[in-house]
């Protein structure tokens, strides 16, 4: 393949000269561990003491991976980057509560959403977290079989609810939409009332799709029988595939209770989990849509080459590519100037109810190895291009 992920005067278009020395001074900070740490904790503390720290957090971490603070806050981000043919995906970022008024605050925002993406060709997806309808300890119960008292039973209905209601109205808006993944340990009750979803409005095209983290090593297995289901019953597929977000936590709960982590062992386990899993949707694409949701330049390069050997257009509509906002720019705008569909991932909300995003956006990057030294170096390179 074409190796087009270099290319930084595309990349880093929509951007400034300030916008770039901003990225790249955050870039360098989330680089230092110990500073991440440290930043974390203070942030932490100034918001719980309602210190005045909102416009220092706006005008640097947020701005650079969030839209705004509402969706019309959004729009000016929006419409830059369809200029550049990058889609976005409105992720109302703030995060699940207990108490049920939030959660039916968060139902109402993301049925918001669906009605105003509806007018934008530059917002073909909307999404929202399981935990954002429902309390993590109910799906917890309900994944781990744990009979419900007559109240608890009343409380899942509502979930039950609110994720028909919104799946209801993207099917009768023709809007995508896509549900989030969270720990495993409350994913089985995400997963049958997302397939529930799934075989209700996904008749005729994939509306509603679920995510599976490729970093547990039961997806692909999960995957294909999923598939065989959808066959039988006559209902399409969507899938979100992502690598994953809580291998820590993972990994520390098994040991402390004593099971089998979920988590592959390796990164080069879980790069294969990923790359064959995506091959599989390729092969399927009868019955499967397919969001690559990757900032690994390998997956895409794969998924890329796949596409070219099975003859399928970049542009057809069952796979797109997506990144979040604020990382891997060189993948997202390159991708797009070939014509491929690709989405950002824009979360929007209140500053300080967006803060917990947007500490594990600084924590994973720190975590992960490679990708904060790539983002850089390529900065870098387009600071030297255009000689700052």
């Amino acid at each position: 393949m074409d190796q087009i992920f270099e290319n930084t005067a595309t990349a880093f278009a929509l951007k400034t000269d300030s916008e770039l020395e901003r990225a790249y001074f955050l870039f360098k900070m989330i680089a230092n561990e110990p500073l991440v740490r440290m930043g974390t904790a203070v942030t932490n503390f100034a918001i719980k003491a309602h210190l005045p720290v909102e416009g220092l957090i706006r005008a640097t971490v947020f701005d650079h991976f969030c839209g705004g603070v509402n969706e019309m806050d959004c729009m000016p981000v929006v419409d830059k980057m369809w200029e550049k043919g990058v889609c976005s995906v409105l992720d109302y970022s703030v995060e699940g509560k207990d108490s049920e008024d939030p959660l039916d605050d968060a139902l109402n925002m993301i049925l918001k959403v669906l009605d105003f993406v509806k007018e934008k060709e530059a917002i073909p997806f909307a999404v929202f977290k399981p935990t954002g309808y429902g309390r993590f300890e109910l799906f917890k119960k309900i994944g781990a079989g744990i009979k419900l008292t007559s109240s608890g039973q009343l409380e899942w209905n509502r979930v039950v609810a609110r994720f028909d209601k919104t799946c209801k109205k993207a099917h009768d808006l023709d809007v995508s939409l896509l549900i989030d993944a969270e720990e495993s340990w409350m994913q089985d009750a995400a997963d049958q009332l997302v397939e529930d979803m799934m075989r209700k409005y996904n008749k005729n095209k994939a509306v509603v799709f679920n995510t599976l983290q490729m970093y547990r090593w039961d997806r692909l297995d999960y995957l294909k029988k999923l598939h065989q289901r959808a066959k039988e019953d006559g209902f399409k597929i969507g899938i979100k595939v992502v690598r994953g977000a809580y291998m820590e936590k993972e990994n520390e709960r098994a040991e402390e209770k004593g099971y089998r982590t979920p988590i592959c062992a390796t990164k080069k386990e879980t790069d294969e989990n990923f790359d064959t899993a995506v091959a599989y949707m390729v092969e399927h694409l009868d019955i499967i849509s397919l969001f690559n949701g990757t900032h690994n330049e390998s997956s895409c390069y794969s998924l890329m080459k796949l596409m070219k050997d099975y003859g399928i257009s970049n542009e057809d509509p069952r796979i797109w590519f997506g990144q979040l906002f604020g990382m891997s720019d060189h993948i997202s705008f390159n991708l797009a100037a070939k014509g491929y569909n690709v989405a950002k991932y824009l979360p929007f909300g209140p500053v300080r109810d967006v803060m917990p995003y947007l500490i594990r956006r600084a924590e994973e990057n720190t975590s992960v190895a490679g990708q904060t030294s790539r983002e850089l170096s390529l900065l870098k390179k387009e600071r030297k291009r255009r000689k700052i």
